[in-house]
């Protein structure tokens, strides 16, 4: 790679930690080609990108981005991957394919201009997904309902109760 092929990749990276706002590092060792296929297949289906540069290059491209704080993370092999505006969808992506593969592991990365670690990256993608918390805030929101619907019924029901056991009590 000559001195301009690398200044153009500094730059296209540069713009990636520019104007991303979640950019995660991955640990790629143990990655085969065929493995690094299907994470691209996978990672791209999400609207997501996913890329394999230098380190040294990847530092050069990360100066005056929230990422300058990282430098000490593009050590090894370093992969990054990054969404516009959805990190949690991109963070599940990438834990269920590193679950398959023990080697391989996040570093840390930048989720809406801020710096997270590799914890708080697996903690994100531990989270439910919108619609379960869409549907979890719904139930919520409809059992003081229900149970203000239970207690309204309750006297008709109770008078309902009394009045069936008069014949009973006249027998």
């Amino acid at each position: 790679m000559n001195k301009t092929e690398k200044r153009e990749l500094v730059g296209q990276v540069h713009e990636i930690f520019k104007t991303h706002g979640s950019v995660l590092l991955i640990d790629f060792t143990g990655l085969n080609v065929a493995d690094a296929t299907e994470l691209r297949r996978k990672v791209a289906d999400s609207g997501s990108g996913y890329q394999v540069v230098k380190n040294t290059l990847a530092m050069r491209a990360a100066e005056e981005t929230p990422l300058a704080e990282l430098t000490e993370h593009f050590q090894g092999p370093t992969a990054i991957a990054f969404h516009k505006d959805n990190p949690i969808e991109l963070a599940k992506i990438l834990r269920d394919f590193l679950k398959e593969r023990p080697d391989m592991a996040f570093k840390a990365g930048v989720v809406d201009q801020s710096v997270v670690s590799a914890e708080q990256v697996q903690a994100l993608a531990d989270m439910p997904s919108r619609e379960e918390l869409l549907s979890k805030l719904l139930f919520l929101l409809q059992t003081p309902l229900r149970n203000l619907g239970a207690v309204l019924r309750a006297p008709l029901r109770d008078l309902a109760m009394v009045l069936a056991q008069i014949p009973k009590k006249e027998d």
